[in-house]
């Protein structure tokens, strides 16, 4: 489970599409989950830069989503660096990962792959609280306001205008009238974006529209999964690995599966063990090829059992979590 071994398994991804190839992944271990972010556009330059010229580039991409300004930049990116973009999914490239695939010429799917919705969730100082957790907000989908919205109008078919603005009146109560404004934004922006990059797939125009409507808002729930048929249906250009290359893509997935510990949920009690302290360093998503080395999103840090304060005999052992580090480093250049 080491660099080395999936730079051999990418050496065979190269060899078997006729390109340079490149891994992202962003892990989605319970406790330790990562997304889609601004800071990864410098990381990727580094690995571009290494691996240009290249008339085709294969991105082997694992994401639950993130930011979608980075997938929109980040997928432009791509394709300024090649004449050919494929998105190669082993497992999953859900939301703004889903976005990405839309940039590509072609988008390779296994039995098992899924893609998602693109509706787009916002996450600010300003979404309301969580309650009884000061320090946490609730993330607020465009399309679920949009929902609320449609149902107001169109099943209830209130239309008298006082009526109108005491509902609108109530949402604002509950969720920032800065965020409601946002979140209209956003829908109109993901709908251009996602028509934008529908170009590299030589979809028809007839169709683009249809695409765009499905994954933003009529596939019904932004957990809604889209295996490798639907997407097809759908009027993507996908395309089914060979038996030979399906066997390469599941062992470089067992490789950052594992590496990951993306099966495993992250228990600091367990990390310690018996030890009342304990130092940890955790890799959280990849991003590798084969011209430049491994950068790694890491969590370093120290783990320690403490006495809580409480009335004596009632007190309790907690563990404070000591962060000292997070975020890219070059873990092997080559």
């Amino acid at each position: 489970m080491s660099y080395t071994e999936r730079k051999a398994i990418l050496q065979k991804v190269e060899a078997a599409r006729g390109s340079k190839a490149m891994l992202f992944v962003t892990g989605d271990r319970p406790g330790m989950e990562t997304q889609i972010s601004p800071e990864i556009i410098d990381f990727f330059v580094d690995h571009l830069d290494a691996l240009w010229p290249a008339e085709k580039i294969s991105l082997i991409l694992h994401t639950n989503g993130g930011n979608t300004a980075a997938a929109w930049r980040l997928v432009n990116l791509l394709r300024t660096f090649c004449e050919e973009l494929e998105i190669i999914i082993p497992a999953k490239a859900m939301s703004a990962g889903t976005l990405m695939c839309l940039g590509a010429d072609k988008i390779v799917m296994t039995k098992q792959a899924t893609l998602g919705p693109i509706d787009p969730s916002l996450n600010g100082p300003l979404n309301p609280m969580i309650n009884g957790m000061p320090n946490q907000r609730v993330p607020v989908s465009v399309e679920a306001i949009q929902g609320y919205i449609d149902v107001v109008r169109e099943k209830l078919e209130i239309t008298d205008p006082q009526p109108l603005a005491n509902i609108w009146s109530n949402l604002s109560s509950q969720i920032h009238p800065l965020v409601l404004g946002q979140i209209f934004r956003s829908r109109q922006q993901i709908h251009d974006l996602a028509t934008k990059l529908l170009k590299y797939q030589s979809t028809p125009a007839k169709d683009v529209k249809k695409i765009v409507s499905f994954l933003c808002s009529e596939s019904g729930s932004h957990d809604h999964s889209i295996n490798r048929r639907e997407a097809k249906e759908l009027g993507l250009d996908i395309d089914k690995p060979s038996e030979e290359f399906y066997s390469v893509l599941r062992e470089l997935e067992k490789e950052y599966r594992d590496y990951l510990k993306l099966r495993d949920q992250f228990n600091p009690d367990t990390e310690l063990g018996t030890s009342n302290e304990v130092a940890y360093e955790i890799p959280r998503a990849l991003i590798e090829s084969v011209n430049f080395g491994s950068h790694e999103f890491v969590s370093r840090g120290r783990l320690k059992r403490v006495q809580l304060q409480g009335p004596v005999p009632a007190q309790q052992t907690g563990i404070e979590d000591a962060r000292q580090f997070e975020g890219w480093q070059l873990k092997e250049k080559n």
